[in-house]
């Protein structure tokens, strides 16, 4: 496992795993966006993996102090090193993208009367447009 270096010695090399290093970039982007450290469900999800090994991640991440968590806090999950030096997030490789239609028709019927408006406020904007052409000639 790497460890790091010595306190006081510099070093290139991160102080975790590959596999720690996805985790502490998942947790830093997923904060990132959402402005909530994820659950372990989220962590679950994105990586495909089981609860329990979801859990003894994190339990080694904590160990090792690149985390923090408070006991009997949902999302308590707060990063402890400086995140310039996490890797790059990978996306998940077994992640699928599979989506029911029926579950977005919400968002359809939106973009769907936001375009219908956008072309009557067009109209009307044009309209306006030709009434003072007209009005100066």
């Amino acid at each position: 496992m790497n460890r790091g270096p010595e306190p006081g010695h510099a070093s290139s090399k991160p102080r975790f795993t590959q596999k720690q290093g996805q985790y502490l970039a998942f947790i830093h982007a997923y904060t990132l966006v959402l402005g909530r450290p994820p659950a372990e469900a989220d962590l679950r999800r994105h990586f495909r993996v089981t609860p329990p090994s979801v859990h003894q991640m994190l339990i080694t991440l904590e160990r090792e102090g690149l985390i923090r968590r408070q006991p009997g806090i949902a999302r308590s999950v707060q990063l402890l090193i400086d995140t310039s030096t996490l890797p790059p997030l990978l996306p998940s490789q077994r992640q699928s993208v599979k989506t029911a239609v029926h579950r977005y028709s919400h968002v359809r019927r939106f973009k769907q009367q936001a375009q219908k408006s956008l072309l009557v406020l067009q109209a009307v904007q044009h309209g306006r447009h030709w009434a003072k052409r007209e009005a100066r000639s």
